[in-house]
């Protein structure tokens, strides 16, 4: 680089890192009235120009903070989200301090909590999304890009299950002997056999937020919907015979699972069943390249000009041999 760049290029860096550090200050926190109840959401930073914001769901026994911030925090995905306002859905009832529903509340069912989130987008004025939904959350929002595609620019969607047979009742079946305990049954929602064994710290902390953090109440309730979940009953179309009719995600979807999660069938490698926790490096990473080949790559390299060496990694596509996981884009753009 010549010498007499120098000064101009640091100077573009440290507008680069004050604009990135006073958006990721810009929260704000927000009770959306919807047709089926209040949502509560934070939003960070503010959306920019026509470009999708990206929008979180949890899974079941976690709220935004416990489920995401690993992720969010990660330095790949603060490059991300210098160039994309984020907001994070909590379901009802599920995030900190969230009071008791009134005795015979009615919580919404899963297709419910999916028509919650066109009113989210309205009241922000949010125009399309980029959707990262794990578990629970994950269902929420391929529900939701059914019914609402023009809304939905993307999916990331993380040990998701498209089928109506209770995933929970399921997990309670691996715990020793039968239990009735909510935390229990969620943390074989959560974790492998041998994860609750082997990983104890990451297991202990998950344990005591999920009993203390969360409402035991209203976490039931959320529970219960999950398990009463429908079938998405998502079909693979077939080009010149049923690609109109067929019922299918229309959009770009990363499909992401560890590989001791109870979905095996593609995996990230060293992981178990909150990848966006254990590996949020791999993670981040995959979706760097994800958001990039939706279009958007000129909003995700900015930094890497101020760079000495970029990293390899960062300047051609993962193999999906390395990361092992199983990215479907269902449709190109």
């Amino acid at each position: 680089m010549s010498p007499s760049l120098l000064p101009y290029c640091l100077h573009m860096s440290t507008n680069i890192l004050t604009c990135l550090f006073s958006s990721l200050n810009w929260l704000q926190e927000h009770d959306i009235e919807t047709t089926h109840g209040v949502l509560h959401v934070t939003m960070r930073g503010v959306p920019k120009g026509n470009r999708p914001v990206i929008l979180t769901y949890h899974d079941i026994g976690l709220n935004h903070k416990s489920c995401f911030n690993t992720l969010f925090n990660f330095e790949d995905m603060l490059e991300i989200t210098q160039h994309f306002a984020v907001v994070h859905v909590d379901a009802p009832g599920q995030q900190e301090a969230a009071p008791p529903f009134p005795t015979g509340y009615q919580y919404p069912t899963m297709d419910e909590l999916s028509e919650m989130l066109p009113s989210v987008m309205t009241q922000l004025k949010v125009n399309s999304v980029i959707g990262i939904g794990v578990g629970a959350g994950a269902y929420i929002l391929s529900r939701f890009a059914l019914n609402n595609p023009t809304l939905v620019e993307g999916l990331v969607l993380i040990n998701v299950d498209p089928c109506a047979e209770g995933w929970i009742d399921w997990a309670a079946s691996k715990l020793s002997g039968w239990t009735s305990n909510i935390v229990d049954t969620v943390m074989a929602h959560h974790f492998s056999t041998d994860e609750l064994t082997d990983n104890q710290e990451l297991v202990q902390t998950y344990r005591l937020h999920i009993a203390q953090d969360i409402n035991q109440d209203n976490l039931a309730l959320f529970c219960a919907s999950y398990n009463g979940r429908r079938d998405l009953e998502i079909e693979r179309p077939v080009i010149g015979l049923n690609e109109d009719t067929v019922n299918t995600l229309t959009c770009p979807s990363l499909l992401v699972v560890g590989d001791t999660s109870p979905a095996v069938e593609a995996v990230m490698a060293d992981c178990g069943g909150l990848p966006q926790v254990v590996q949020p490096g791999k993670l981040a990473e995959a979706f760097k390249y994800f958001v990039q080949g939706m279009g958007y790559s000129k909003y995700i390299t900015l930094l890497l000009f101020f760079e000495a060496v970029p990293p390899a990694s960062q300047l051609m596509p993962i193999p999906l041999s390395s990361l092992q996981c199983c990215i479907a884009s269902v449709v190109s753009r």
